[in-house]
C-alpha cells in the first residue's frame, strides 16, 4: 500500500480534484469524492471492479457503472490516469506526480517507479505541429521477482 499520506497532501490532492471538476463544469458529488478517495488511497492501480468494492463499503447503493463512468471522467479531466498498455481490464492511477509503471506480464501486478530521465523524453520531430502532446509516459513490462523466481524453478 501507498505510504500513509499526510493530511496536508490529501488536502492538496482534494483541492486539485475539486478544481478540475469545477473547471470541467462537474459537481463535486459524494460519489465522485468516494471514488477519488478510494483511488488515491491505494497504489495497486485498481480496476473499476476493485474501486467499486472499496466504495461500496461506504456507499452501498453505488453501481459498478457509476464507478466506471466516474473513473473515466476523472481520467478525462486529468484528476487520474488510465494506465495504458495493460491489454487487460482498464487500470487506474490517482497519483498525478511524475512516475512510470512496470507491469508483470504473468501476475499483472503494476508497480510505480520514478526514473528522472524519463520525465524529459524528447518528442519526435515528425509529431511537431501535427499533435498536441498532453502526457508523456513510460511503461515497462517483464516479470516481477516472485514470478521470475517461479519461472526459473
Amino acid at each position: 500500500m501507498r505510504e500513509v499520506m499526510k493530511k496536508k497532501d490529501i488536502e492538496v490532492k482534494f483541492r486539485v480534484f475539486e478544481d478540475r471538476c469545477r473547471q470541467s463544469g462537474l459537481k463535486v458529488t459524494p460519489q465522485r469524492v468516494a471514488v477519488y478517495k478510494a483511488l488515491i488511497g491505494t497504489d495497486l492501480h485498481p480496476t473499476a471492479e476493485e474501486v467499486h468494492r472499496m466504495v461500496k463499503q461506504d456507499i452501498h447503493s453505488i453501481s459498478l457503472d457509476t464507478v466506471n463512468r466516474t473513473l473515466l471522467t476523472l481520467a478525462e479531466i486529468g484528476a487520474a490516469f488510465q494506465v495504458e498498455g495493460t491489454g487487460q481490464r482498464r487500470r487506474f492511477d490517482g497519483d498525478l506526480e511524475n512516475h512510470q509503471h512496470f507491469r508483470c506480464i504473468k501476475c499483472g501486478k503494476i508497480v510505480d517507479f520514478h526514473h528522472k530521465p524519463f520525465d524529459n523524453i524528447d518528442i519526435p520531430a515528425q509529431l511537431h505541429g501535427q499533435f498536441q502532446v498532453m502526457r508523456k509516459t513510460v511503461y515497462l513490462e517483464g516479470l516481477c521477482q516472485t514470478c521470475s523466481a517461479v519461472s526459473s524453478s
